[in-house]
């Protein structure tokens, strides 16, 4: 992964960004004026700072993860951090997977946008992002639920 792309903080929106876990600091994340960190990892700790509200979600990068149980949660909190005025930094170990289909789900749920258009946005700012196979059906089952696209069974 090309070193400068793995550090990037990217904007998908005025108050959502998306990074890698080696692109949070306290340094960069006070200079977006971000108030919230959203940590999709397993074991890499939380930013301590003052002012910065951290949760961590424990989803790994694999077949059997279940992410979208967290797809509406975080949205909402997404959501609601933006009506306050804050900002949210959403990262996991590489910002390509885990990280990536939140963001995705939340542009589903809030800007009513297509999966395939949140797909676009997302990689459209950030080049590097890949959900994997697991990610990507559930992230198709929720545009099917939020959008009640039903399925034709003929």
């Amino acid at each position: 992964m090309d070193c400068c792309l793995h550090r990037q903080i990217a904007h998908i929106t005025d108050h959502l960004f998306l990074s890698s876990a080696a692109a949070v600091s306290g340094e960069r994340v006070c200079g977006l004026n971000i108030t919230n960190v959203i940590n999709c990892t397993m074991d890499i700790p939380n930013l301590h700072m003052p002012g910065i509200d951290c949760i961590q979600i424990h989803v790994d990068d694999l077949p059997n993860a279940n992410l979208s149980l967290y797809f509406d949660s975080v949205s909402d909190k997404i959501a609601q951090i933006h009506q306050r005025g804050g900002k949210t930094l959403v990262h996991c170990v590489a910002g390509v997977r885990q990280s990536a289909s939140l963001c995705i789900a939340y542009l589903m749920k809030y800007y009513h946008k297509t999966l395939e258009d949140a797909y676009r946005h997302v990689k459209q700012k950030r080049l590097v992002i890949h959900p994997n196979f697991s990610f990507w059906s559930q992230l198709i089952q929720y545009e099917r639920r939020i959008f009640r696209i039903e399925v034709d069974s003929g």
